[in-house]
């Protein structure tokens, strides 16, 4: 028995352990997954990188914009002769670089150039190199912010020149002519480092326009699926950067989202790519596991609770069992006296059946030999049924005391006088009440009358470990 209460309620806990545990699972790897949702991820992500991007970008512009007016700027710029600029240039530079690693946190400019009203270089930080080049040339950007005598900022990604910017560019003006211009660059691989720490905390990757195609110009690092799944999408991207709208794109194994750099260069230069989750919850399906733990603390209990209820019954079946058995192979004698809540009235009820079968008379009194039947008129006949006696022979100044004495008086007598005989000889008075008392001896009274043809009274008789009562007729 024990062992099937513990197999059946084990498998319940098992099977429902199990539903919940594969519900749980597949209802959170749906939520998790859901390609929408995911998609529209993907796009936030991909605009606020890109927001972040253009505002460092607006950052050093603003600080060249200080920096363009100041007096030793333009006392650089407006040296006699060349190698006196160049000389001052790079002094400059290195003063304004030196200002900017303190000025900008996380991913410090690598590049500070100063070139002419032509887009010349005059001079550079570190460096006396690449004096004399033609960046305007190069950079059609800053060959219109030198024409118009306006900021910009842009991405500069240049194979030949061996270029990777992200520049900002400020044009120097004096008494409304412009003399030149402060050009100041951070290395694309570390900006996106630092936007992508500062937005998504995933994996970003910025790619520029090229003709009809469009090129990976830097990422971020562990960005090798991001630049998979760009070249997959470049039709997408190219949308994008065309349309000037944020584009959700859903690849076999990511959601991806361009948003265009609307602010750098003629506003159609780059975009920035970035990738949702491929789950909105971190390892969704192991959320569902503890259910799994659940589950088998379930069936420890199981095993515990089903032991200790399976003692709890089995104890007192084997009991039964036994009795029964000893009853088949001769013991009539045999009964049951089990102490159990469940079980006892079984018990009790299988002796009643025993003695009826047997015709034993069942043993209604208590344990101090008291009856437990209720103390009526009848119980009490069925008390005095060997009590009644006959008619003796009595003194006639006796008899014609009784006779006289009155009946309130001699029906009080003989109550007292029966219940002192009665408990002289050890029985047990409790059930007989002096009302079934005197309906038993008016009934008895009558009876006598009928039969002596005369009225009748009765006296009590002790005769050995018996009470009798003596019929005496009156008169």
């Amino acid at each position: 028995m024990r062992n099937k209460i513990i197999a059946v309620n084990a498998v319940i806990v098992i099977i429902l352990g199990l539903l919940s545990f594969v519900i749980v699972k597949s209802t959170l790897s749906a939520s998790a997954g859901n390609p929408a949702q995911l998609s529209a991820l993907a796009k936030h992500d991909a605009q606020g990188a890109a927001a972040r991007f253009q505002l460092d970008a607006l950052r050093v512009e603003r600080f060249l914009a200080a920096k363009a007016n100041e007096a030793a700027t333009l006392d650089a710029i407006n040296k006699s002769t060349p190698a006196a600029r160049g000389e001052a240039a790079t002094a400059l530079c290195d003063q304004i670089m030196s200002v900017a690693k303190g000025q900008f946190e996380g991913a410090v400019p690598s590049l500070v150039e100063l070139v002419d009203q032509n887009g010349k270089i005059v001079g550079r930080n570190g460096s006396t190199m690449g004096r004399g080049e033609d960046l305007a040339a190069a950079y059609p950007g800053l060959k219109d912010a030198l024409s118009k005598s306006k900021s910009g900022s842009d991405v500069w990604s240049n194979k030949e020149r061996n270029d990777q910017f992200l520049a900002s560019y400020v044009p120097i003006v004096e008494g409304g002519q412009v003399k030149g211009a402060l050009v100041m660059g951070t290395t694309l691989n570390d900006e996106l480092a630092r936007v992508s720490d500062a937005t998504t905390g995933r994996p970003i990757v910025l790619v520029v326009s090229s003709k009809d195609d469009v090129v990976i110009a830097a990422h971020s690092a562990n960005a090798e699926p991001l630049t998979d799944a760009v070249t997959k999408i470049k039709g997408d991207i190219k949308g994008a950067i065309t349309s000037g709208h944020t584009a959700a794109v859903t690849t076999d194994t990511l959601s991806l989202g361009a948003a265009p750099l609307e602010s750098l260069g003629d506003g159609k230069r780059g975009a920035i790519i970035s990738a949702a989750p491929t789950s909105l919850i971190p390892d969704a399906g192991a959320i569902a596991y503890p259910i799994l733990g659940v589950m088998g603390l379930g069936l420890v209990l199981v095993i515990i609770g089903g032991w200790l209820l399976g003692n709890y019954i089995q104890g007192p079946v084997a009991t039964l069992e036994e009795g029964l058995l000893a009853i088949l192979n001769g013991q009539t004698d045999k009964r049951f006296e089990l102490d159990h809540a469940e079980l006892g009235g079984l018990a009790f009820r299988i002796d009643q059946l025993l003695n009826q079968l047997m015709g034993i008379e069942e043993d209604t009194t208590d344990d101090e030999g008291r009856p437990s039947t209720s103390p009526t008129a009848a119980n009490f006949a069925a008390a005095m049924g060997v009590d009644k006696g006959s008619q003796g022979d009595v003194d006639p100044a006796a008899v014609s005391a009784l006779a006289s004495e009155p009946a309130s008086a001699y029906y009080g007598r003989i109550y007292r006088e029966y219940i002192a005989a009665k408990q002289s000889i050890g029985e047990a008075t409790d059930h007989i009440t002096e009302q079934a008392f005197h309906q038993k001896i008016q009934g008895m009274e009558n009876e006598a009358s009928a039969k002596f043809g005369k009225p009748v009274r009765y006296k009590v008789q002790p005769q050995g470990k018996e009470v009798v009562l003596l019929a005496i007729p009156l008169g």
